[in-house]
């Protein structure tokens, strides 16, 4: 079979996808091409239409032959098959990669410009491309969502080789694609128009959809004003990504410090953030280092380094006038929060409050003493080794302090509902020390 273009292959698998209607999903588009056939999934129904940047991984002799894939906020997917067996070094993937990342960048930035970026916490998330072949850009792109917090992931395609569900294994919930031809060659094959798409027909479909009216992925659960994006930090030549949330009428603005090995797209940072946006806090998630900055460990465990840009980050964001009137707090994770305690202790009465979760905050080394902020520190209770450091740091912390254990939890608070408690009792501690007019001074 042949679609006659990417318009027509969309029409077709929306209709392979009216089961999800009552769902509510967000359709993701893979541009280039992705992105025309999501615009006729997300009207068919009723959906918010964003992107997913994903780049293929070309091998550097014939580029047209994926090795792999990458995706926005960090992820890759590298088929360890083809770069062995050809005998690709691992400098040569490198160069690939830093070219890649580029472009990537520069398309995210560019199909965003002045548009939010839709929250996939919790949601039935449908990521769609115009066709797949080796299947590594499509495993990257459901990395990146389910890293994201999405609860359900559909990946939808016209068309696909047969067995193509093996190549996505477990990425996906849900693998739908509308023909499975074979032989199967190239997925141009199967269109009778298969022109390049344009970076401007990319912009125009999403704003055909959701200029349209199209309610926000979730709207009705939050009544928020027009300030929940992705955005750019510029700290000289460094660019850091992340994700500022103001809503109505703020009473405050929390800065998160993640820990290592994840990124300020976190579902576990993005849900005690939201549960802050409700109780009235603008939130700043964002990445403490850059994407080759996190190659390098001994950068995750420098709490100098961490500090330094949390600082300079705090300074960044007082410079807006929607939020330089408001109180300034922290909320660090792990390494995050030895850094949100250094900072602190720099910025002295321009913080707060300070909530610590699952913090090894001993690496604050003696400035834990000069923190003045008062500091919330969240344990699990069955987190025996970082307990057993908090307990020890309070010996030397001279700022009013709790250390607060959450019943049965682990360090990385998994368990049901231990999250959500650890989230509640970081408001609780807001809500009590961080308040609009509350005397907290600028960061300056």
């Amino acid at each position: 079979m042949k679609f006659t273009d990417r318009t027509e292959a969309g029409r077709s698998l929306a209709r392979q996808l009216e089961h999800l209607r009552d769902e509510q999903p967000v359709v993701l588009g893979l541009p280039r091409g992705g992105v025309v056939v999501a615009e006729e999934v997300a009207r068919h129904l009723g959906a918010p239409l964003d992107i997913l940047a994903v780049r293929k991984l070309g091998i550097p002799f014939q580029p047209e032959i994926a090795m792999g894939a990458i995706a926005e906020g960090g992820y890759e997917v590298i088929d360890r098959h083809v770069v062995e067996g050809l005998g690709i070094t691992p400098e040569e993937v490198r160069a690939v990669e830093e070219s890649e990342r580029h472009e990537l960048s520069r398309r995210e930035s560019l199909y965003r410009l002045g548009r939010h970026r839709h929250s996939l916490v919790g949601s039935t998330v449908v990521i769609v491309d115009d066709g797949l072949a080796t299947g590594s850009t499509a495993r990257a792109a459901c990395l990146a969502v389910r890293e994201e917090g999405a609860a359900y992931i559909v990946l939808a395609v016209p068309v696909a080789p047969p067995g193509w569900e093996t190549m996505i294994g477990t990425a996906a919930d849900e693998c739908i694609a509308v023909a499975t031809p074979d032989p199967f060659f190239a997925v141009g094959q199967f269109y009778s128009a298969f022109d390049e798409v344009s970076d401007q027909e990319v912009v125009a479909c999403l704003s055909r959809v959701n200029d349209a009216g199209t309610a926000p992925a979730d709207a009705g659960a939050h009544e928020r004003d027009d300030r929940d994006a992705e955005i750019v930090i510029p700290l000289g030549p460094l660019r850091l990504a992340g994700h500022f949330t103001i809503p109505p009428a703020p009473i405050g603005l929390v800065l998160f410090a993640h820990g290592g090995g994840s990124s300020h797209h976190s579902p576990r940072n993005r849900l005690v953030a939201s549960i802050l946006n409700d109780a009235g806090y603008a939130t700043l998630l964002f990445d403490l280092l850059t994407y080759d900055e996190e190659r390098e460990r001994a950068n995750v465990f420098d709490v100098e380094l961490l500090a330094d840009r949390l600082v300079a980050v705090t300074r960044w964001i007082r410079n807006d006038p929607d939020v330089n009137a408001l109180p300034v707090a922290y909320f660090g994770a792990s390494t995050g929060a030895a850094a949100a305690i250094v900072a602190a202790a720099a910025l002295g009465d321009s913080i707060a409050a300070v909530v610590s979760r699952g913090g090894r905050i001993d690496l604050a080394g003696e400035l834990l003493a000069d923190v003045t902020a008062p500091t919330l520190l969240i344990v699990g209770e069955r987190d025996e080794a970082v307990l057993a450091i908090n307990r020890q740091a309070q010996a030397q912390m001279r700022c009013p302090h709790l250390l607060l254990l959450i019943d049965g939890a682990t360090h990385l608070f998994e368990e049901p509902g231990a999250l959500r408690r650890v989230a509640e009792d970081a408001r609780d501690w807001f809500l009590e020390h961080v308040r609009l007019n509350d005397g907290a001074g600028s960061a300056h």
